[in-house]
């Protein structure tokens, strides 16, 4: 049987295609009006959205870092500069895989781990498409090896940039201090403000110490800012526009880079400072704390090995001894308490006493001894006192004038608290009193604390710089200036941002005029001790004789000078030395050894320089600080263009007195059990 044929049904299939045919049309218009709105929503309305994003990828906003302000002594010498140099920087936008990248960066220029560490943080604070310095100063070899392999290295560069760098490190070290590498806590402390943040966008360093750190805001300057097109691969092909940055704004200093470096000749292998102040102006002619260190070895980082050399030296090379050493002022400070006891009329020109080599308190059987062990013979007045620094003198009217009006009166030369010289790292000393014993050791104050500090020792403590000032107020009879490290008759602007650096980049010195500052000394003084000039008097023929005296502690640096210079040895001790015992230096090691100070000014008719020396364990102040001190006099007077001091004969003839001032008779005194008698040589 056969199946039925079906006939084809051209009609229904046709149908079937056009129903099929009108969908697919359907779908392809609706598809179509889709694509369309949306190249119109692109094209048109989002033009702008897109048209920036495009730019971006093209057009980046690179910070521009400001030259850094240079530094020069007050000659004009530089000791502070910009160097140029090579660093090996990444942008991040443009590395496909950082790790990587760091990893074969490291086997091509032999990085450290602590470097990659540090160029993380500062990808942290960095703009988009900003460049960042992985590794500092690469020489000529390293940047060959850069030429070589830059074909598979996207999105590192050879930055060109200038670098700090010191001619003069070790001379100035303490004094100028030195820039670093911005670290975590200081980025963090520039984020939290967003203007610091902006200008510190393309800046790799800050101050760290000393005037850079001081002066950073004037130092640093304003950062510029620069509109670049680059292509796919990160590499500028033009700049379209640029902001130029302001540089930093210069400094000059008052110190002499001349007498800095024949100070640090003489400090040389000994520990120790010397400072130099100009008494009328302030200005700091030199300031040396010795041994010093290299300030260009941490700009770029300081290794570890390097850094460990200096930290745990026991010759404390990074310790700035001028302004944060504290010493026992020893007898330097007899000018003063003699100047305390003429001006609460407790002695006059004429008072002498016995001096047998040693002071008792009333009622105690403690000996206080003499740095001379036979006395000075029986009649003492103050003007032998100091030229011969007597203790047992000194003894006598400190006890009388008692401790709080010693604090009273020290105070007011500027013992025990900061001098306010431009700087962050000064520390105050120590000027104790009874209320200070009290709330530091909870106890009260003995008769014979007050002996100790009579002669500058016990608790007292003063910086070099204090010493320096102190003096600096002895020879203008007690007009107190406040030392800086700027010329007098310049001053930086540390205030306004803005205007920072819009000098000339070749000449910025900022100059008192344009800043309303003044010159000379009348905006530096603080104030006037107040004593009569006879008292003044007394106390600077007493000094001049310590030099130019025929038993002066000084005598022997007053042979064959041409000028004439006042002056007074101190030695300071370092140990206690029991009662009835002994000071034999060559028994004692030799970081145990007394400070040997000297403080002086000069010339003496017209004072006008101020100097404090300090050698650590010297010994006699006498034999080793004193000729320091008159080498430096000697180069200052010899380099003063304006001295017109005559030499003089350099002997005195000693008044003749005809009383006696006898030792005060006061109650029983309660000693503190454990105080050791002072041993203290002029």
């Amino acid at each position: 049987m056969f199946e039925k044929n079906h006939l084809r049904d051209s009609a229904s299939e046709q149908r079937v295609f056009q129903q099929r045919m009108i969908a697919s049309l359907m779908v392809f218009f609706f598809l179509a009006g889709i694509l369309a709105w949306r190249y119109v929503n692109l094209q048109v309305f989002q033009y702008e959205k897109f048209a920036t994003a495009s730019d971006r990828n093209r057009i980046h906003t690179l910070p521009l870092e400001p030259r850094r302000g240079l530094i020069y002594d007050r000659k004009g010498v530089l000791l502070a500069e910009n160097q140029p140099s090579y660093s090996l920087a990444v942008t991040l936008e443009r590395v496909v895989n950082l790790d990587e990248l760091l990893i074969d960066l490291q086997q091509l220029f032999d990085i450290d781990m602590r470097s990659v560490e540090k160029f993380r943080q500062r990808l942290n604070r960095r703009t988009p498409y900003q460049a960042v310095p992985l590794k500092f100063r690469l020489n000529d070899d390293e940047i060959s090896r850069f030429a070589v392999n830059r074909y598979r290295l996207d999105g590192v560069e050879i930055k060109a940039q200038l670098v700090r760098h010191y001619p003069r490190g070790e001379d100035f070290s303490h004094v100028i201090g030195y820039v670093g590498r911005i670290n975590k806590k200081e980025q963090e402390k520039i984020f939290s403000d967003e203007q610091r943040r902006i200008n510190y966008a393309a800046t790799d360093h800050i101050g760290k110490i000393g005037l850079e750190n001081y002066y950073e805001e004037t130092l640093h300057g304003v950062v510029g800012s620069q509109y670049v097109e680059s292509n796919a691969h990160g590499r500028i092909l033009r700049v379209l526009q640029q902001v130029d940055p302001l540089p930093g704004g210069d400094l000059q200093l008052s110190v002499d880079a001349e007498l800095q470096k024949n100070v640090v000749e003489l400090l040389k292998g000994r520990r120790g400072s010397v400072v130099v102040l100009d008494v009328h102006t302030g200005d700091v002619l030199a300031m040396v704390s010795a041994p010093s260190f290299d300030s260009n070895l941490f700009v770029n980082g300081i290794s570890n090995e390097s850094y460990g050399k200096l930290r745990d030296s026991i010759d404390l090379p990074l310790f700035n001894r001028s302004l944060q050493g504290q010493y026992p002022p020893g007898s330097t400070i007899k000018p003063i308490i003699g100047l305390a006891a003429l001006y609460h009329g407790l002695i006059t020109s004429s008072s002498t006493i016995n001096d047998p080599g040693w002071y008792q308190l009333p009622n105690d059987e403690r000996y206080h001894r003499d740095w001379k062990r036979e006395g000075h013979g029986d009649k003492v007045d103050l003007f032998q006192a100091i030229e011969q620094s007597c203790d047992t003198f000194f003894y006598d009217i400190s006890y009388r004038l008692g401790i709080d009006r010693i604090h009273a009166f020290t105070k007011q030369f500027g013992l025990g608290e900061k001098t306010g010289i431009d700087s962050f790292n000064e520390r105050s000393g120590l000027l104790p009193s009874r209320t200070w014993k009290r709330a530091s050791r909870n106890k009260p104050w003995f008769p014979g604390e007050t002996l100790n500090i009579g002669i500058g020792q016990g608790y007292m403590l003063a910086t070099p710089l204090q010493l320096a000032a102190s003096t600096a107020a002895l020879a203008t009879r007690g007009k107190r200036i406040e030392p800086r490290f700027i010329l007098s008759d310049k001053t930086p602007q540390r205030s306004n941002k803005e205007e920072v650096g819009q000098k000339d980049n070749t000449n910025a010195l900022v100059n008192a005029s344009e800043t309303g500052v003044s010159s000379g000394s009348s905006e530096n003084q603080l104030d006037d001790i107040g004593v009569s000039d006879y008292f003044w008097d007394e106390i600077h023929d007493a000094m001049k004789s310590v030099v130019h005296g025929r038993k002066g502690t000084a005598q022997a640096i007053g042979r064959n000078i041409k000028y004439k210079m006042a002056g007074k040895t101190g030695t300071a001790q370092v140990i206690g030395i029991a009662q009835g015992e002994e000071y034999d230096a060559e028994a004692i090691a030799e970081r145990q050894r007394d400070h040997a100070l000297f403080v002086g000014f000069a010339p003496f008719e017209k004072p006008k320089f101020a100097v404090a020396v300090i050698i650590e364990n010297g010994g006699s102040g006498s034999a080793t600080a004193a000729p320091i001190a008159r080498k430096v006099f000697d180069w200052l007077m010899l380099n003063d263009t304006n001295n017109d001091n005559k030499a003089k004969p350099a002997s005195r003839e000693l008044p003749v007195y005809a009383s006696n001032s006898p030792l005060p008779g006061v109650g029983i005194v309660s000693l503190n059990d454990s105080e050791k008698w002072v041993h203290n040589a002029f």
